[in-house]
């Protein structure tokens, strides 16, 4: 797996780079948010730990930025900056998961591994494999969501959503559920990581589409089916 490591503290780097070492991960540094940019469009990474505050470009712009021009690469974000409106802004942006420093390397290495082993897993199958709702499709071996023929630009961790919603449509998921599926977290950690992507997903799915599809059940969770719940 190979990480790129956004950060212009040095002794920071530094130590995550050692660390990511010294647990089998390929890392390199760039502290210039510009650079950066250039790095992972280049597509020659698996990951990024991506820091918000960095200079030539921020780490919420260059996710914006990746995501509109449609690459999925698994983005975790790290800012000492830990509001609830800050780590909101970064998940909006694009981002798959946040952590506030200061935090465990050993929280981080497990967050990047959760965040790259479904991304860099291979499909086994020969022939596609599509999972499909009204208009709705995923392909899970291009892992490629289309609704109503038009590709949906999706995340990595938006696409694992949407898999983990079609496999169960027209039952209520829980929050619980889909942390354990989409995220490998074992409890809920208190934040709203959930809904933030849910209303992403509910975005790029519904708005706009006369048959909606993604839906809330308050005090329950989220069900994907067609009609009203």
């Amino acid at each position: 797996m190979r990480v790129l490591i956004v950060e212009d503290e040095m002794k920071m780097a530094a130590l995550l780079l050692e660390g990511l070492r010294e647990h089998g991960l390929a890392a390199e540094i760039c502290s210039r948010g510009d650079e950066a940019l250039l790095k992972l469009q280049a597509g020659e990474f698996d990951a990024a730990v991506l820091d918000i505050m960095l200079p030539g470009l921020d780490g919420i712009a260059i996710t914006r930025k990746l995501r509109e021009r449609g690459h999925t690469l698994p983005i975790l974000m790290v800012s000492a900056l830990g509001s609830v409106d800050e780590r909101v802004s970064g998940i909006e942006a694009g981002a798959d998961d946040y952590l506030a420093k200061p935090f465990a390397v050993k929280e981080l290495i497990a967050r990047l591994k959760s965040l790259g082993r479904r991304a860099m897993q291979m499909p086994q199958m020969a022939s596609p494999q599509v999972l499909r709702l009204a208009d709705l499709t995923l392909d899970l071996q291009r892992r490629e969501a289309r609704r109503g023929g038009e590709l949906l630009h999706l995340s990595s961790k938006e696409t694992l959503l949407l898999e983990v919603l079609l496999r169960h449509a027209g039952l209520i998921c829980g929050r619980r559920l889909l942390l354990q599926e989409v995220w490998e977290y074992q409890f809920d950690q208190g934040s709203n990581l959930v809904d933030v992507f849910i209303r992403r997903l509910r975005v790029k799915l519904d708005v706009g589409a006369e048959v909606k599809l993604l839906h809330t059940v308050r005090g329950a969770g989220y069900v994907l089916k067609e009609g009203g719940v």
